[in-house]
């Protein structure tokens, strides 16, 4: 009725490449006909948690082919993979994960860490069963996140073991990855990854209808999206084809200015101004203790409105230049 006004979107069918859109089965009943209306904008279903040990592998290979039948790919969540890697069963579980019919493998380092031989090894295990595979980079717990610097470590990792999209943890939504305490997007966060990395690198996870709705209206039709709940796929679809849902009214964009004492937004004003400035020089200008100095940039890092490099007249010394973003 409405195929004339209605927007066509990039990659708008399936498979697609970019504008993924990711959701999350907890075991909610869903109703066929009405399911089939949403089929088309969902790319991969996750099942949620450790739900795949809590089945009967004759339902679970039956939930499999429902949404096989939808065109719609599925995986395992990263909690299911680590808990195998702990209880040395991984080799096995990637096996019947093959066999019951999963097309995707996640690996998180929520609770334990890997170094890259072992990312490698992991991945190689998930491919040669001819399964696809993503890396989830970040922490479910608030009180345990990654920093900036910490945060590129891990995707500069990541990336050389060769995964499509990397996936960033948000677990809830609230303090964790690149949101704050609110459930706003930390948009200082995510310029330092996105200066480094095209945005389409990532799969946002962005459980809130806020947070799909700023990211959707930051970058567009093309973002990927995961963690959607299945009531929210039909308005995340509807504002990729510049529909405004109702959640994109109380978008707001996060701070822009630094937060904390004043040697902070000092030395981020001396930053913004004499770039690219080295630590020495700072302490020069602003006559502040080199201890002061030190935690104020640390504390910029974090807030993601600067980026540390190497001079690049002297390997030994680091310079501070601030994160160029239309976003700050």
């Amino acid at each position: 009725m409405f195929d004339d006004i209605a927007k066509e979107r990039v990659d708008g069918k399936k498979p697609r490449k970019e504008g993924l859109t990711y959701t999350i089965d907890r075991l909610q009943g869903l109703d066929r006909d009405n399911f089939a209306i949403i089929a088309p904008f969902i790319d991969v279903v996750e099942i949620s948690g450790a739900l795949s040990m809590l089945m009967t592998e004759p339902v679970l290979e039956k939930k499999i082919n429902f949404y096989h039948g939808f065109d719609i790919r599925v995986s395992t969540g990263s909690t299911i993979s680590e808990l195998m890697i702990m209880d040395k069963s991984f080799d096995k579980f990637v096996k019947e994960a093959s066999k019951i019919g999963f097309d995707i493998i996640e690996v998180g380092e929520n609770s334990i860490e890997f170094n890259i031989e072992q990312k490698k090894k992991i991945t190689e295990t998930i491919l040669s069963k001819e399964l696809d595979y993503h890396l989830k980079i970040g922490k479910k717990d608030p009180r345990h996140q990654l920093s900036v610097d910490k945060t590129l470590s891990e995707i500069e990792e990541a990336t050389k073991v060769g995964p499509k999209k990397i996936i960033l943890e948000a677990n809830e939504g609230i303090n964790v990855g690149t949101y704050d305490e609110k459930g706003l997007v930390k948009w200082n966060f995510i310029a330092v990854l996105t200066a480094k990395y095209p945005p389409n690198t990532f799969i946002f996870d962005a459980p809130l209808d806020s947070q799909q709705s700023a990211l959707i209206a930051e970058f567009g039709s093309r973002v990927n999206l995961a963690e959607i709940r299945i009531e929210s796929v039909a308005s995340t679809e509807s504002q990729r084809r510049g529909f405004l849902p109702k959640a994109s009214f109380g978008v707001s964009y996060l701070h822009k200015d630094p937060e904390g004492g004043p040697a902070a937004k000092f030395i981020y004003f001396i930053v913004k101004t004499r770039h690219p400035v080295e630590q020495g020089e700072i302490i020069r200008i602003t006559r502040l203790p080199r201890r002061t100095v030190q935690s104020a940039i640390e504390e910029l890092k974090e807030q993601g409105l600067i980026i540390e490099k190497t001079s690049l007249d002297d390997a030994r010394k680091r310079v501070y230049h601030p994160v160029q973003s239309s976003w700050l």
